[in-house]
């Protein structure tokens, strides 16, 4: 088999990198290790950048984003009782859009299927080769027989313990880690939110985020011990819990309800450089991973994919590789601010096991001044909508 873009990985990059090539007639094929049901079935956070919106557009699948989706024009930060408001609009003219990434996969799924673009589902085995030359190719295997796919270029968006970013030789890599002392257990529940905006809330007791789906499905979050499993935590307990985090207005008009689904996420920080090697290049969480504070995941995945389309698109179009070597360049400058401003938050609004006292007057301190002082406001709203590409 032949195709011009082989992209492993059927996540919401790569199948948003296929939608953008088949609206400009590049051929891509997918590949994903899992089944279709599989991919949907993972739930992720959903709040969306207006370049990922952007991107959305120009690949002809918004339509249910623009009609479902929820504009957020601010959100609230608190510290126990204590909140004020992030004005996104009256500081950047922009807003952010929730929407899961459920439905985002979901969009360009049915998209991808309607264009009658190839994925090719439950692949084992998966090899780079050649990356480094002029002819890579890709070999798989799928139902007990091996497939090789000859292309022009490869597209690594198969995730963090993906096959591709280990393609990379060692002497060429270099990764960045940080990891983080604790984890958040997150519940999923069909109970209207608490609040219109999102809550990003700082306690004694530790971080908590009160976010939602819609009008009738809500997403929350308490930070909790790396030890800790979802089974260690009943309904109620996390009920009260989270509202102990919350200001007590809010938290008084809390409408709880059983868990329809519990989880517990560790918090990382990752960075590998550079992002490719020859006609290999890397996206999303193949190349990166900032933990969840910031909503900066799926967007990240969003500004490679920005980057990486422009790329083909001026080889393909154009004959011109400038923007595909500038690729990782690129890439990299946007990720490692991303990066930071995750690293921000985080530390603004979690309990460290090692804080000192003074550690904590100066955690204070930090939420007092982004409280008063109008240009703290909009530095965060500009990061937090998202950056230029």
């Amino acid at each position: 088999m032949r195709t011009q873009v082989v992209i492993i990985g059927g996540g919401p990059s790569g199948l948003l990198l296929g939608q953008l090539l088949h609206k400009i007639g590049v051929e891509a094929v997918v590949l994903e290790r899992k089944t279709r049901d599989y991919v949907l079935s993972r739930i992720r956070a959903g709040i969306l950048e207006t370049g990922l919106v952007d991107l959305m557009r120009e690949a002809g699948v918004a339509e249910r984003l623009e009609t479902e989706g929820f504009i957020h024009d601010g959100t609230i930060i608190s510290y126990g009782d204590l909140e004020f408001s992030i004005d996104f609009r009256k500081h950047t003219g922009r807003s952010v859009v929730v929407y899961g990434q459920t439905e985002v996969t979901r969009d360009l799924y049915e998209a991808r299927e309607a264009a009658g673009a190839e994925t090719i589902f439950e692949v084992d085995g998966v090899e780079i080769h050649g990356a480094d030359s002029d002819a890579p190719y890709v070999t798989f295997e799928k139902d007990g027989n091996e497939h090789r796919i000859d292309c022009d270029f490869i597209a690594g968006c198969d995730g963090f313990h993906g096959v591709s970013r280990q393609t990379i030789p060692l002497t060429l890599r270099r990764e960045y880690e940080k990891t983080y002392p604790f984890g958040w257990l997150g519940i999923l529940s069909e109970t209207p939110p608490v609040n219109d905006e999102l809550i990003y809330a700082a306690s004694e007791r530790g971080f908590a985020l009160c976010s939602m789906r819609n009008a009738n499905l809500s997403r929350y979050y308490i930070q909790c011990a790396l030890s800790d499993s979802p089974e260690d935590w009943t309904d109620a307990a996390f009920w009260q819990e989270l509202k102990r985090r919350i200001p007590a207005a809010h938290a008084e008009k809390l409408v709880t309800g059983p868990s329809i689904e519990k989880s517990i996420a560790p918090l990382r920080s990752f960075v590998t450089e550079p992002m490719r090697w020859g006609r290999l290049f890397l996206c999303g969480d193949a190349a990166h991973i900032v933990p969840p504070t910031g909503a900066k995941g799926l967007n990240t995945a969003a500004s490679d994919i920005h980057y990486l389309y422009q790329g083909l698109r001026q080889h393909y179009l154009d004959g011109s590789t400038e923007a595909l070597d500038a690729y990782s360049d690129r890439a990299l400058a946007r990720v490692w601010k991303a990066e930071r401003f995750s690293w921000w938050m985080t530390n603004l609004l979690h309990r460290f096991p090692d804080q000192s006292a003074f550690d904590l007057k100066m955690q204070k301190a930090d939420i007092d001044f982004l409280r008063s002082n109008d240009d703290a406001q909009s530095v965060m709203a500009q990061n937090y909508v998202g950056l230029p590409y």
